[in-house]
């Protein structure tokens, strides 16, 4: 009977020792990165080819997160449309560092096709055409537009790429605001090469 108490009392003792321990503190996630342009290039890339061979890349475009810590060079989301000649059709596809919905989920996503044609004023180009990073671009854009990009230092930076008939590859514009409507300064940096082109304002 005594040692039935005494286990009894062994383990009330336990028990209230596990209630009254300090609750373990629950660790913070730490927010998802932002990546480069080429980096969401390519797996968005890797993902069209699975969609027609021919993809070639026709534009993209950064997308600013609010969640994401911002990085100089780097976007949370990005936009990118692929052109497919023997389908005669075009696709966009995203790519995202956080599901944010209902627009921008989790790493590759592709949009509904649609109907495309050579010829228009948009050029599509091999992505093989595409060399310089975007945070590289960014440091040649800052370099050739420090005196106006001081006035507006904590300015977003935006990026977008496409092929130019002025230009004979393809280019990054880096763009200070949130896209070329309401920006005062831009600058073009050849994406093949990684020379400066052109400031806009």
């Amino acid at each position: 009977m005594k040692k039935i108490l005494v286990l009894s009392g062994f383990c009330f003792a336990l028990i209230l020792g596990g209630c009254s321990g300090e609750p373990q503190p629950v660790a913070k996630k730490a927010p998802p990165e932002a990546v480069t342009g080429l980096t969401a290039l390519f797996r968005m890339y890797q993902v069209a080819r699975s969609w027609a061979s021919d993809a070639q890349v026709l534009k993209m475009t950064s997308i600013d997160l609010t969640d994401v810590p911002e990085v100089r060079g780097k976007a949370g989301a990005w936009r990118a449309t692929f052109t497919s000649e023997s389908r005669s059709a075009a696709r966009v596809y995203t790519y995202s560092v956080e599901e944010t919905e209902p627009n921008l989920h989790l790493g590759v996503f592709g949009g509904q096709q649609e109907s495309w044609s050579p010829g228009s004023a948009d050029k599509p180009f091999v992505i093989a055409g595409v060399k310089i990073d975007t945070d590289a671009a960014y440091q040649t854009a800052l370099t050739n537009a420090a005196e106006s990009a001081k006035k507006n230092p904590t300015q977003t930076i935006s990026f977008l790429l496409e092929k130019l008939d002025k230009f004979t590859s393809p280019s990054w514009r880096v763009i200070w605001g949130e896209s070329v409507g309401t920006s005062g300064l831009s600058v073009y940096v050849d994406a093949s090469t990684g020379a400066y082109l052109e400031t806009m304002h």
